[in-house]
């Protein structure tokens, strides 16, 4: 992770502000505790593991938040340890196994319960405590795959677009109480989950796939010519925290090289 950070110096704008991060133990959501940290804020993070990428000035909470008492519980000692939250940044997520579309077992259920209403819930749990301190900011971690999604990860892609519908109406809802909403959608990005999941389509579809992240395999159709850093999404969610984006809100960012674009 240290090696995709910025050099240059990072302002101090999140000063005594109380931020929660899922997902954070490692990729995506390390690079952005780690940002909130530089910044000058208090992190809470959690997965269900530490890794050696976790940012050792966050409080780590061991939690699994594809289940409500998992939110629950880690809700409550998020609560407990800041004493409030002003940042809520929804990342958990992620596939376990990619089954067709038709079959409608637990995968299914598993990507829809941590992939969107993890975020469900625990904004739930935390929001009261934004009301309380008169505003705050949620962003929600979505994801290219709502665009152009793969047969084998349309589970992960349905989930992800009820989250980008969910964003849109939570924002208008808690606008006037002071706390923005805002979503940010990655395209490529090198991580080592996305690494992981690679590697277990590519089994599952019989074909041999090039792990490395500058090759023309993983570069493809990206018109910046290169794949996303998690850093390059920690920097975004920096800035979509902070004051001086104060009028964003309901929207959802893609960072993805212009990919999208190019569809």
């Amino acid at each position: 992770m240290t090696e995709n950070r910025l050099t240059a110096q990072i302002p101090q704008e999140l000063e005594g502000k109380r931020a929660v991060v899922t997902g954070g133990s490692r990729g995506i959501g390390a690079a952005i505790a780690q940002r909130l940290l530089d910044a000058g804020a208090t992190v809470v993070t959690a997965a269900r593991n530490p890794h050696a990428d976790t940012p050792s000035a966050a409080k780590f909470v061991s939690a699994d938040l594809s289940t409500p008492d998992g939110v629950r519980e880690f809700a409550a000692t998020a609560l407990e340890t800041l004493g409030g939250v002003d940042i809520v940044v929804n990342n958990a997520g992620g596939v376990r196994a990619f089954p067709s579309a038709l079959d409608l077992e637990e995968d299914w259920q598993y990507s829809v319960d941590v992939n969107f209403l993890s975020a469900v819930r625990l904004n739930a749990a935390l929001v009261p405590s934004m009301r309380a301190s008169g505003g705050g900011v949620i962003v929600h971690l979505s994801s290219f795959a709502t665009i152009s999604p793969h047969p084998l990860l349309l589970h992960y892609a349905a989930a992800k677009s009820a989250l980008d519908i969910y964003n849109k109406g939570l924002a208008v809802q808690l606008a006037p109480e002071g706390i923005r909403v805002v979503a940010v959608s990655p395209g490529r990005i090198a991580t080592p989950g996305a690494d992981e999941a690679l590697l277990k389509m590519s089994e599952q579809l019989g074909v041999a796939v090039e792990m490395d992240s500058d090759s023309d395999e993983w570069v493809g159709d990206i018109p910046l010519g290169r794949i996303g850093r998690s850093q390059d999404i920690a920097e975004a969610v920096g800035f979509l925290v902070s004051p001086r984006a104060s009028f964003v809100s309901g929207t959802t960012l893609a960072i993805d090289g212009g990919q999208a674009a190019a569809l």
